[in-house]
């Protein structure tokens, strides 16, 4: 009976936690309060406090880093099948991101209103240039992935967003192996020819400019052509 009260406490104070991050009163990279004061908010223990951050770690919703705190790290928890789709290796994932990133620029290309090319361009303001190590690169990564998402959003299909949002993880992820590895980092004019071949109107145009986006990163992936 205690464990199961004790369950219940931890199962209710995390649900508590993730709720400031999915409304966005944590936002992603922000660092979030020490454990006294968690569990002062919660009305818990220490113990029980500690135990509700652990479940949102293991959910990919927060991040411990040593010595520094705990951090935001998604506002969309991962899931068995997200998990298992990031073992199958960083160029399937990326392969997988371009094929719904070529049609969500297709479809963009013939529905985004003139709203939607405003907001993709304030987005890419926000999301502003990598300077390496001077970087947050937490929250380069989550306003990349925002002004990727507004591609998406553009298009109007609504299968196609709930998709997208569903796999955020996977294209979180990969937008931050850019950072970390040998892997090239779209700069912001390669950015910026996206918005334009958008706005163009001509899906096949939006289509040749996702995958020139995308070639120099799957160029140097394992398992490109000539590797």
């Amino acid at each position: 009976m205690v464990i199961a009260a004790r369950t219940s406490m931890v199962d209710s104070s995390a649900a508590i936690l993730r709720s400031y991050i999915v409304k966005g009163s944590w936002r992603v990279g922000d660092k979030i309060p020490v454990e006294p004061a968690l569990a002062e908010l919660l009305g818990v223990s220490r113990g029980t406090a500690r135990a509700a951050v652990r479940s949102l770690v293991d959910a990919g919703l927060l991040d411990v880093r040593q010595g520094s705190g705990t951090f935001v790290k998604s506002s969309q928890e991962v899931s068995a099948d997200v998990k298992r789709m990031r073992r199958t290796g960083l160029r399937n994932q990326f392969e997988v991101r371009r094929a719904l990133e070529v049609e969500a620029a297709r479809l963009a290309a013939t529905r985004a209103t003139p709203e939607d090319i405003q907001s993709l361009r304030s987005l890419l303001a926000k999301r502003g240039d990598w300077l390496g190590h001077e970087t947050d690169n937490d929250r380069f990564v989550a306003d990349d992935y925002q002004f990727h998402l507004g591609i998406v959003k553009a298009a109007h299909n609504r299968a196609l967003l709930e998709t997208y949002q569903f796999l955020a993880h996977a294209v979180n992820e990969t937008i931050a192996s850019t950072l970390e590895v040998d892997i090239p980092e779209p700069d912001r004019a390669a950015h910026e020819a996206l918005i334009d071949a958008i706005a163009t109107g001509s899906p096949s145009t939006a289509d040749k400019a996702i995958r020139r986006f995308m070639m120099p990163i799957l160029n140097a992936l394992p398992g490109a052509p000539g590797k």
